[in-house]
């Protein structure tokens, strides 16, 4: 592995999804459990409640399942129709397709990590690594890094400046692997990485994505990203 490129990637939207964050995902099961906000309305009743999440008593110490039943459980309170939801149908929802896609990954993050130093740094709530271990993920990563443990969010260059210094890596030599264009790719541009933007193909790139932001690559599928590295 000595030369090899390290490779960080952002977890929530990024090792679970197919670049598609959890607020929208939450809300896609929130309706298919009977809710009727529209997604405009909902997200910001769900930033409320992620907000709420990081204050748990005991957060740090959650597993990915008990914090998608959190997650819910403070949706319900602050939600208007969660009286007649079953919001453990909702949880079970989100859960279920996370956990598929997970599974998806997980070979390929496999023959990653024989190849490439491999890291996570994430935007997240103390318990990252409770998470990893729960999906089955937490030994292909070198370094985890969680912006609630060392104080230091994305797009700050400083979380992922630690991060390469935990591997050993200089930016030059390393990628950034995300699907949030603001958190992840442009700052890791900005700090010379290489960056591989997951999206789906019909989100536009956002204004003032070219030039010096714009993504070395992208991919719709995590699985994809193998093809990149090479």
């Amino acid at each position: 592995m000595s030369g090899a490129a390290a490779v960080l990637f952002d977890f929530g939207g990024t090792l679970d999804a197919d670049g598609v964050h959890w607020a929208p995902r939450f809300h896609a099961a929130y309706v298919a459990a009977g809710g009727s906000l529209e997604y405009a309305s909902f997200e910001p009743v769900f930033k409320d409640a992620d907000a709420a999440l990081a204050r748990l008593p005991g957060i740090e110490r959650l597993g990915f399942r008990a914090t998608v039943d959190a997650e819910a459980r403070l949706l319900a309170d602050r939600l208007g129709d969660a009286a007649r939801l079953d919001f453990g149908r909702v949880a079970d929802r989100f859960h279920a397709d996370a956990v598929a896609t997970v599974g998806r990954n997980r070979p390929v993050l496999e023959r990653l990590a024989r190849r490439h130093p491999l890291a996570v740094v994430s935007n997240f709530t103390g318990n990252l690594r409770p998470c990893l271990e729960e999906l089955g993920l937490l030994d292909l990563f070198a370094v985890t890094t969680d912006s609630t443990v060392v104080g230091a969010e994305k797009p700050s260059a400083a979380i992922f400046l630690e991060t390469l210094a935990a591997l050993g890596a200089a930016p030059a030599t390393a990628w950034m692997v995300g699907d949030n264009f603001e958190a992840d790719i442009r700052p890791a541009a900005r700090l010379g990485m290489r960056t591989c933007w997951l999206a789906p193909a019909a989100r536009p790139l956002p204004d003032g994505g070219g030039g010096g932001s714009a993504p070395t690559a992208r991919v719709a599928r995590l699985p994809d990203v193998e093809r990149v590295l090479g």
